[in-house]
């Protein structure tokens, strides 16, 4: 066989498997993309799409909702490739500080004295693996320009203090660290491994974090959506 027709014929199947991998792993994201976006748009058309605060979706779910709005993205969804989604993000269709945030699990709560916009808390116990430990991670609590929406009752270096399920933690906000770049009035959620030495391992990568869908009784996992708006079963929604 000619070399000439041999590179063409592997070039051709590099981009052909490129392409695949860009759709299988990014093409429904791009979907859920244009339902947020309508959504932050006109929420109020849609009332039927919001999943609420406190509210358990399951019998069988440990976890309460943590906060209000659209299941926006998903754990696993990609944004660019090679990076995945390492929680889920719900977004209130409000403005910023007014939809709520409580705590989904009783646990131990931490917030780091540099932290504007989140909290974590210590699960001592799985409710899915007994004897794991756990960390629950809430953030974006804070506008652009880093000022806070996260409750007075947990100021920046509170330290393990025993939270109930449903405590009011915050409100959601828009907050990335760069004022010029904010991002949509959501709260990022995510189930955090621990290191095995009492602390939890880096949530900015996803072999860091579980996936949330048995925790919260909704398929949230991006492999295995079918694509529709998730709702709580039997909601009326």
């Amino acid at each position: 066989m000619n070399k000439r027709w041999l590179l063409g014929i592997i070039v051709v199947g590099i981009l052909a498997g490129v392409g695949i991998y860009i759709y299988t792993s990014m093409g429904r994201t791009f979907g859920r993309t244009s339902r947020v976006t309508e959504w932050i748009r006109n929420s109020s058309a849609h009332p039927d799409w919001a999943l609420q605060a406190g509210t358990r979706c399951s019998p069988s779910a440990p976890f309460v909702m943590p906060t209000n709005g659209l299941a926006g993205y998903l754990w696993g969804d990609s944004f660019q490739a090679g990076k995945q989604h390492q929680g889920i993000d719900i977004f209130g269709g409000t403005n910023v500080g007014i939809s709520p945030v409580v705590a989904a699990y009783p646990g131990y709560l931490t917030r780091l004295p540099t932290w504007k916009s989140a909290v974590i808390m210590r699960i001592p116990s799985d409710p899915m693996v007994p004897g794991r430990q756990i960390w629950l991670y809430y953030t974006h609590m804070a506008d652009q320009n880093g000022y806070s929406f996260i409750s007075s009752d947990f100021p920046a270096g509170t330290t393990e203090q025993y939270v109930e399920a449903g405590t009011m933690l915050g409100y959601q906000g828009n907050f990335t660290g760069d004022a010029n770049s904010p991002t949509g009035v959501h709260l990022h959620f995510s189930v955090v491994i621990d290191n095995g030495k009492g602390g939890f391992l880096n949530e900015l990568d996803i072999n860091n974090t579980l996936d949330p869908s048995p925790y919260l009784g909704l398929p949230l996992n991006a492999k295995t959506s079918d694509g529709n708006v998730i709702v709580c079963p039997g909601s009326g929604q």
